[in-house]
């Protein structure tokens, strides 16, 4: 995270901390006092109150009844409480100080255990084939400088060595719309879909398909990247997610249960495994049967 980004997301904690103590001190209750009716300890009181600490929702909630702030109270308190846990990196200042945000990434993948990378456009990152994910990079906006393709390409490919790695897991779900997607020529699609195969057969990697023939039992419209110590209940886990105008990192603990849930929902839409692969298949031989433009 980039010092500016740091103090931003301080500022923010400090801000809940200062009107949690507000409403502490406005209800005439101690820290210890406070402490004893949201059931957390006295020095957390004070850590939350400096900004040191974020409280998670339930420990919030708690803390509006313990000093009976009123609806509108609650709602800002929720509001800062969501803003103290979601980091915001709009990618136009991200880009600004430096060629690309791969080893950002990295350096998370290489602290977390398990990887689970929902897509419903475009071939998840780490299984790129490297021609798949310059295409990837020419179409993003604010747009990449044309000498830094290659070192953002390069670096994307050095993440996939982590997949090769037995003490990491990782989970892909991706929609057999983003399977066909043209991002290039014929021999590229199908040496991504090939590449996609291949990867699936690694013991730590399962590839959940899902085609466009399910039964629906949930929506995402976006992607999204759990990232998750080997224990659930692990309270640093994190989602990322990429929007048009930034990339987002979600900590708070009910938000991040959230995305879990919508993965498993996602997950009961997915084939694996032998279906998998005649999926793959079968979008192979539906894009050799197709025109294909040359200048494509």
């Amino acid at each position: 995270m980039l010092a500016r980004e740091r103090d931003v997301l301080l500022i923010k904690r400090r801000r809940l901390g200062a009107e949690l103590r507000r409403l502490r001190e406005q209800a005439g209750l101690s820290g210890r006092q406070l402490a004893e009716q949201v059931g957390i300890s006295q020095s957390k009181i004070s850590r939350v109150e400096s900004g040191a600490t974020v409280p998670n929702t339930p420990e919030v909630n708690a803390w509006a009844v313990a000093v009976n702030a009123p609806p509108s109270a609650v709602d800002k308190l929720l509001m800062l409480t969501d803003a103290a846990y979601t980091e915001v990196h709009p990618w136009d200042i991200a880009l600004r100080y430096q060629p690309h945000l791969q080893d950002d990434i990295q350096e998370i993948e290489n602290r977390t255990g398990t990887k689970l990378d929902y897509e419903p456009f475009v071939v998840p990152g780490l299984l790129q084939t490297a021609e798949y994910a310059r295409r990837i990079f020419t179409m993003f906006r604010p747009a990449y400088a044309e000498l830094d393709i290659p070192a953002v390409v390069a670096s994307r490919l050095d993440r996939q060595i982590a997949l090769f790695d037995q003490s990491q897991r990782f989970g892909f779900l991706i929609t057999e719309t983003a399977l066909r997607l043209r991002v290039g020529p014929l021999p590229m699609m199908l040496g991504q879909l090939d590449r996609i195969g291949s990867l699936g057969t690694l013991e730590n990697v399962s590839i959940g398909l899902i085609p466009q023939d399910a039964q629906v039992v949930t929506h995402v419209p976006h992607g999204f990247v759990i990232f998750e110590s080997a224990d659930r209940e692990a309270v640093d886990a994190l989602v990322l997610v990429e929007t048009v105008h930034a990339n987002l990192t979600v900590s708070e603990p009910g938000h991040v249960e959230l995305y879990r849930r919508q993965w498993s929902l996602l997950d009961e839409m997915a084939v694996y495994e032998t279906e998998a692969g005649e999926l793959l298949a079968a979008i192979a031989t539906d894009l050799r049967r197709a025109p294909w433009d040359g200048a494509s």
